[in-house]
């Protein structure tokens, strides 16, 4: 156990302490406020605030885990050992920053509460991230601060057993359209015909005929190809689903289709199935717990596991909302558009709302690799940009999470190639 004495102890200090101690290092942490329960503590303890009580390891504090609500923050970004810090503090420190205040500013996604400039969805870019202009997004800095930290306590604890956590490998396939052109009803069919026709995409309207017609597989019923290849290769595999009303941004076949229905149970026969959110969902709490239940109905079960199938996180509410419906995990976190650490970490970790200081029971499991991110790279950077990732991952045993579609692995996309991604990821000879 690790005591850690502070002037006052605030939800902002309980969480981002819990979340590097606890959830990084697996070390239990208790505080204190009393300076003699401090000095009369015999085990690995810390003090964190503005001065230093002896010779402790002290880490000082700037003011952002006193705060509430938002403050404009300003800082420089420094060197420390090779690796990107800010909220730089005095040589008193036993760190030269205030790990826990940077921690949080990451964690809880500080910076997209503040102004900033969205993409053509309403999302929060990766080019207007800290990571991304400052060139750290390939680092999962928290975890290599959290690692250093361990280091420091290592040095001053010899005695200490401290416990290694495991590695773990994720990949998650989102399905925002289970079928291409199969049971969509004869309205769309046509209007699709029409205006693939007036395009000129020709294959795309032999293909929709004979899929109409029976003569040709739908292009996007790939599910058995990608069930094989996780009961060969043993895989961690989740399927998100959308069940959500068709509209201008969801465009999925009726939830009510027997064969839908039947696909989802089928997929759930071997692998985890959540929900993935529909445009609304993401916005109105009512349409997400109709979407939640219709899932659960056809399932039997109760879902634990959703995805934002835009990723136009509208935070704190998308999920506040989640969190009040009783979902336990969340796989949204990341850049669809670029590869990195969106949080700058690759551990779960526990949302905290900003706006009423508590953190929720929601476990953010953030993902560092897209395929869409990898479109237009050339085959060679692929690999070395998801070497690079599992390399960052692998030093700080932390999690790696990819995302892909099922259209990903149909033949509109290129196949084979994010097959072979998904053995890469996967570490797959």
């Amino acid at each position: 156990m690790l005591l850690i004495y502070t002037q006052k102890v605030t939800p902002r200090i309980t969480y981002s302490f819990k979340h590097i101690c606890t959830g990084i290092l697996k070390i239990p942490v208790t505080f204190t406020s009393k300076i003699e329960e401090f000095i009369a503590h015999e085990g690995m303890k810390i003090s964190y605030g503005k001065q230093s009580l002896g010779n402790e390891i002290f880490i000082q504090s700037v003011d952002l885990l006193q705060e509430q609500g938002f403050a404009d923050v300003e800082f420089k970004v420094q060197d420390w050992e090779g690796t990107p810090c800010f909220f730089t503090v005095s040589e008193k420190s036993s760190i030269p920053f205030d790990i826990f205040a940077a921690s949080f500013y990451l964690l809880t996604r500080y910076e997209e509460y503040s102004p900033h400039v969205k993409d053509e969805q309403g999302r929060f870019p990766a080019s207007e991230s800290l990571a991304f202009r400052e060139d750290f997004l390939n680092l999962p800095v928290v975890d290599i601060w959290a690692y250093k930290f361990r280091n420091l306590l290592q040095e001053r604890f010899p005695e200490n057993v401290f416990p290694v956590r495991k590695r773990q490998i994720h990949n998650v396939i989102s399905v925002t359209e289970a079928f291409c052109y199969r049971k969509k009803g004869i309205v769309r069919a046509v209007i699709g015909f029409l205006v693939d026709l007036i395009q000129f995409k020709i294959k795309y309207v032999v293909d929709r005929v004979q899929v109409m017609m029976n003569f040709k597989k739908d292009p996007f019923d790939n599910y058995t190809g990608i069930i094989k290849f996780l009961k060969k290769y043993r895989i961690s595999l989740k399927f998100m689903f959308q069940v959500s009303d068709f509209s201008t941004h969801d465009r999925n076949i009726n939830h009510n289709r027997l064969e839908f229905q039947s696909l989802i149970k089928s997929v759930a026969d071997y692998a985890e199935v959540g929900l993935l959110l529909g445009y609304y969902a993401n916005q109105k709490m009512k349409v997400l717990k109709n979407e939640k239940l219709r899932l659960e109905s056809i399932l039997k079960r109760s879902i634990e596991s959703g995805m934002n199938s835009k990723y136009n996180l509208l935070l704190p509410d998308t999920y506040n909302h989640m969190a009040e419906l009783e979902f336990r995990n969340d796989y949204s976190m990341g850049y669809p558009e670029a590869v990195g650490f969106r949080a700058g970490t690759c551990s779960p970790f526990l949302f905290y709302d900003i706006n009423f200081e508590v953190t929720t029971p929601l476990q953010v499991h953030p993902y560092a690799i897209s395929i869409q991110a990898l479109e237009g790279i050339k085959e060679n950077e692929i690999k070395s940009r998801i070497a690079e990732i599992k390399r960052n991952i692998n030093n700080v045993d932390g999690n790696l999470i990819a995302v892909y579609t099922n259209e990903d692995f149909s033949e509109y996309s290129n196949a084979k190639r994010n097959y072979e991604i998904l053995k890469n990821i996967n570490e797959i000879k």
